[in-house]
């Protein structure tokens, strides 16, 4: 009989990109996965979806809510708990697999009552998430979700876990700090797998020098710093223009950022595309922008924008960010600046811009560490080798 793996997601499934590809890499290795989440819509309470087992079931507003007080306030955690048990009242499961750090508690509470394995999957830095994200830095947020409170959790709760996934190398150093053993500890990124993806080769125009972002536009991604840059470009690379792909809440600011600077025959928003597109869209630049603030979170973050970027061909123009620019310059792909330095960032693109060879060689060079190393099929042995050792 094979393992029963009980997946467990805060939010819809699909279409979350990871949880995805890490049920269909454990299935492929002879598990079973069933995927337990939540949904604000019509859709069907179970379903099978490429060999995947989902198990929806509709979450109350109010309980939704709540999850931001869920370490004061203990109903969100007992509607997971309660949505859980009766699962498991039906169905005998082997491994509870948690996405990310809130439902960590429910999975221990799960574990000890159910003799099972409990998988904590850290997607990112939930702690330095919160500290940063806008509705636990109100007034009322910031009481009813103290994030010492959430770093506290943090370090007595993964305790509990037989197997810990962090995203990049940096989030497991953290990780280490919190005096876990590092043996349960495995490193799976949000690489790509390449066969996803169909690109075609298109001449770039050579009436235009593109940068291109693409991801959410908020505060956190770092725009506000390149716009100026550009700025400064303009008498020396009067055909670049910065392409824009995504939506967000800081839009509005960078609209009035770019007419600020009388940029807006440089600076086209394109709004959302769908991600075949946006591929299409990176492979045709000339160069690829990750301009993220270097913080906390965005330190040890693992986008997986970044392989994308690689895999098109695309040089990249990274912010100082730990593990984005560790990799970017391991893999010679591209440059880093300082995050806040528009001077710097300017000399950079001004650099790619003179030195097309350059461009090239980092363009290769992405491409193949994603070929050779930077793929999922790849990187996902660390996953499927810890489960079979469990």
């Amino acid at each position: 009989m094979p393992q029963k793996v009980l997946m467990v997601l805060e939010g819809d499934f699909p279409p979350d990109d990871r949880v995805y590809k890490e049920a269909k890499s454990l299935i492929k290795q002879g598990f079973s996965v069933t995927i337990a989440c939540y949904t604000f819509t019509q859709k069907p309470r179970h379903e099978v979806f490429n060999q995947i087992q989902i198990i929806r079931k509709p979450i109350p507003k109010l309980i939704y809510k709540l999850s931001v007080a869920a370490l004061k306030l203990p109903f969100y955690f007992l509607w997971w708990q309660k949505y859980l048990e009766s699962l498991l009242r039906t169905e005998a499961f082997d491994i509870i697999h948690i996405h990310d750090l809130p439902l960590a508690k429910v999975g221990t509470l799960i574990k000890k009552k159910y003799n099972l394995k409990l998988v904590v999957d850290l997607h990112e830095n939930w702690p330095a998430h919160l500290s940063q994200a806008k509705h636990t830095n109100t007034f009322l947020g910031k009481i009813l979700s103290d994030q010492n409170k959430w770093r506290t959790y943090e370090a007595q709760i993964l305790h509990h876990a037989n197997l810990i996934i962090c995203v990049v190398e940096e989030m497991m150093e953290r990780i280490v700090k919190l005096e876990l053993p590092e043996a349960k500890i495995i490193v799976l990124p949000n690489t790509i797998d390449p066969m996803e993806y169909n690109l075609v080769a298109h001449e770039k125009p050579s009436d235009e020098f593109v940068l291109f972002f693409a991801g959410g536009i908020t505060i956190e991604r770092g725009l506000q710093y390149v716009i100026p840059a550009i700025a400064k470009l303009m008498d020396k690379i009067p055909t670049l223009k910065l392409k824009i792909v995504g939506m967000g809440s800081y839009l509005k600011t960078l609209k009035m950022l770019v007419n600020k600077y009388n940029l807006t025959q440089h600076v086209e928003f394109l709004g959302w595309k769908p991600l075949k597109e946006v591929i299409q869209m990176t492979s045709d630049a000339d160069v690829a922008l990750i301009p993220h603030l270097k913080w906390e979170q965005t330190d040890c973050s693992s986008p997986n924008k970044l392989f994308q970027c690689m895999y098109a061909k695309v040089p990249l123009i990274v912010s100082n960010c730990n593990s984005v620019e560790r990799i970017v310059l391991e893999t010679q792909s591209g440059v880093s600046y300082a995050y806040n330095d528009i001077n710097e960032l300017a000399d950079k693109i001004l650099n790619l811009y003179k030195h097309p060879e350059v461009r090239l060689t980092m363009a290769e060079n992405g491409n193949k560490a994603v070929l050779t190393k930077y793929h999922w099929n790849n990187t996902v042995k660390t996953l499927t080798e810890a489960y079979k050792n469990i």
